[in-house]
């Protein structure tokens, strides 16, 4: 005689992004995360072709807008661990894309700078990051767009100083 089962309830259906919890209901660190995740895959696909990951653009744009910094810098200020950006720096080297000097002072501090072809990346690169930030926009006005940058830089700002 074969066991008897219990009875089967079909799964419940996640709502998709933009419904119940994932939408306006949700908590803000949770649709924080949501969007950056989002975004975060669009950039990797958008980038993918270029052979350059969201972490490499990051550490090429604080570099081309904070040239010389060291790499435990490039780690704080892209948003990275010192580990990641050792290996990002490493690659980004050894594709010539980025160079290092020695600090004319602290000899042993390395810093580091975009050479002609990482800035020609760079820019390749910010084109399609751009196409991506006009979808995250679309909608918005000049002034709600202003508004929403504050916001996130004050959230940053204020979280960061709680630290």
């Amino acid at each position: 005689m074969p066991a008897k089962r219990g009875k089967v309830f079909p799964a419940q259906k996640t709502p998709p992004p933009g419904s119940g919890k994932r939408g306006e209901d949700g908590h803000i660190a949770y649709l924080l995360r949501q969007a950056q995740a989002a975004t975060r895959l669009t950039l990797e696909r958008a980038l993918a072709d270029l052979g350059v990951t969201p972490p490499q653009f990051a550490v090429l744009t604080m570099l081309n807008a904070y040239p010389g910094l060291s790499g435990a810098d490039v780690a704080r200020v892209a948003l990275l661990t010192p580990q990641t950006v050792g290996v990002i720096i490493g690659n980004l080297e050894r594709d010539g894309a980025i160079k290092k000097t020695r600090h004319p002072v602290h000899g042993r501090i390395l810093q580091w700078t975009l050479t002609r072809r990482g800035s020609d990346l760079l820019e390749k690169c910010r084109r399609r990051v751009d196409a991506v930030e006009q979808r995250l926009v679309a909608g918005l006005g000049t002034q709600a767009e202003a508004t929403i940058r504050r916001w996130l830089s004050r959230i940053a700002l204020d979280l960061h100083e709680c630290d």
